[in-house]
């Protein structure tokens, strides 16, 4: 009996298990030192001196500015770019497809092991498949 209760407690604590982003305060604490992080590297933006080639790179906020537009740029091309690549949710679900290819498989698996018995020899010792 006392093995039972020690699994009921031990499937009990794992349904109970709290991880560290389920505590709101650590969700916080974890986004308040993102926050810092980038400011501190705003603030390191003017005080590093940075070798540039071209001019306007010695805006100010430059390199922030680029990240963020190249990113909505992403975001925008992937958004158009899912109009013409996505499939329907039961793309891979049509029952003919299915059905053809496991007659194909078929065939083909005793084709194979008729090539295998046909090329069997004494001796040999090929590993290949």
């Amino acid at each position: 009996m006392p093995d039972n209760k020690e699994s009921t407690n031990k499937e009990n604590n794992k349904e109970n298990k709290q991880y560290f982003f389920d505590n709101p305060k650590n969700t916080k604490w974890v986004m308040n030192i993102f926050y810092a992080c980038c400011v501190l590297v705003v603030v390191l933006d003017f005080v590093i001196n940075r070798h540039v080639y071209h001019s306007w790179e010695n805006l100010p906020l430059f390199y922030p500015l680029y990240g963020f537009v190249g990113c909505v740029v992403l975001v925008v091309i992937a958004r158009w770019m899912r109009t013409f690549l996505m499939r329907s949710e039961d793309y891979y679900d049509d029952d003919d497809l299915d059905n053809n290819n496991i007659e194909n498989n078929d065939e083909n698996t005793q084709l194979a092991a008729n090539n295998q018995t046909e090329n069997k020899k004494v001796g040999d010792h090929n590993v290949d498949a």
